[in-house]
């Protein structure tokens, strides 16, 4: 297996550097302030749960909650897992083949090539920074072959923060239904989207072989829980995800559902705070790229809280990257950590994250940075 790189470099500098600008998550809380949200009723749970084994499907009334942020999901249609990445995961090895052709959307989330590519062939389809990084639906009809058996998207996407159009995406999923191919749709920054009126519908919601990938860790700020989930109406694809399941981690943690349970039924609350944050952080970058117009070309993502910024400096994106962190404590991801296999991905573009608080000691240290070498 490959190495996983953003994890790798985040590995050696996530928890040691002093500002942290490129975090994927958003601001989040203490589990007192999170049990200040709950019922009563909720709260004494919490404290009285037994600490034991949990359905490897995710108890009952956190299942229930998920599939109440769906527009057409019962508990029933809803896997957990301990976050995302173990969904990913499990959703690949139980879905491909060696026989199988899969074709996803560069730049992406890293797992998103890299297990398919593990075990089958793997295409690649641009998102076009001259088209506001959308997905040309032309290009996937052109990559489909007689053995696709799934098309991978991410929207809001990671690393562009790109939110696909509504007519495409509703084409691409007419696309899907067409030649019987599953959409695997990664929506983990649904709802921090900078204007609802381009927020997509779930992908499970709308075709019949949909998978939504979700988590608490990033629009509801709640990574520490380690709950994500898959929501598919393909009972037997669910039921084979499940017994995968029972070779990684069996089942998810107690406290952590319970406290999701308490987050997702206060997320109206958490995703205004989120909203708000994200909104003001992603005007305070704005103003600090504009005062470098040399070194920095910037747009404001459509939605998430991740951005990805064109660096303009002689000395190349990924040498800035390593010496800012290392001269100044101000972390971003480097172009080297979007390296994809499948398509040339731009040298010139770094990650910057702006869902967290404290945004303004870290532009003063990059600032100074800046200032001390121009």
């Amino acid at each position: 297996m490959r190495d996983f790189a953003l994890e790798t470099y985040f590995s050696r500098w996530e928890f040691s550097a002093r500002y942290h600008l490129t975090a994927s998550d958003m601001e989040s809380m203490s589990q007192a302030d999170l049990l200040a949200m709950a019922s009563d009723a909720d709260r004494e749970a919490f404290d009285n749960m037994w600490l034991g084994y949990t359905p490897t499907f995710g108890s009952e009334p956190v299942r229930a909650e998920i599939a109440g942020t769906y527009d057409t999901a019962s508990p029933e249609n809803v896997l957990c897992f301990a976050g995302a990445e173990e969904g990913i995961y499990a959703a690949m090895r139980v879905m491909l083949e060696p026989s199988d052709h899969v074709i996803t959307v560069v730049p992406n989330y890293q797992a998103a090539e890299t297990l398919p590519l593990d075990i089958c062939e793997v295409s690649g389809v641009p998102l076009d920074p001259d088209d506001g990084w959308s997905l040309d639906i032309d290009r996937v009809r052109a990559e489909i072959r007689p053995n696709t058996k799934l098309i991978s998207i991410n929207f809001p996407n990671n690393p562009t923060g790109a939110v696909l159009e509504r007519s495409r995406f509703d084409a691409l999923v007419e696309l899907c239904r067409e030649h019987g191919i599953y959409l695997f749709s990664d929506e983990v920054y649904r709802l921090v989207e900078r204007d609802e009126a381009i927020r997509l519908p779930q992908a499970a919601d709308v075709y019949e072989r949909g998978l939504s990938l979700n988590v608490m860790s990033k629009a509801y700020g709640l990574p520490g829980l380690r709950i994500g989930w898959i929501m598919t109406k393909d009972a037997e694809l669910l039921a084979r995800m499940e017994r995968y399941k029972h070779y990684l981690s069996i089942c998810n943690s107690a406290p952590g559902e319970q406290l999701a349970i308490i987050g997702l039924k206060a997320r109206q609350k958490i995703l205004e705070r989120n909203r708000a944050l994200t909104h003001e952080n992603a005007e305070k970058l704005g103003a600090f790229f504009a005062e470098f117009p040399d070194l920095f070309e910037w747009t404001r993502p459509d939605g998430g809280c991740v951005g990805y910024p064109r660096y303009k400096g002689a000395d190349g994106a990924d040498a800035f990257c390593e010496d800012l962190v290392d001269q100044s404590g101000v972390l971003l991801l480097p172009p080297k950590v979007y390296h994809s296999e499948l398509l040339p991905t731009p040298p010139d573009r770094f990650r910057v994250g702006f869902g967290r608080k404290g945004l303004d000691e870290g532009l003063e240290a990059f600032r100074g940075y800046l200032m001390r070498n121009g």
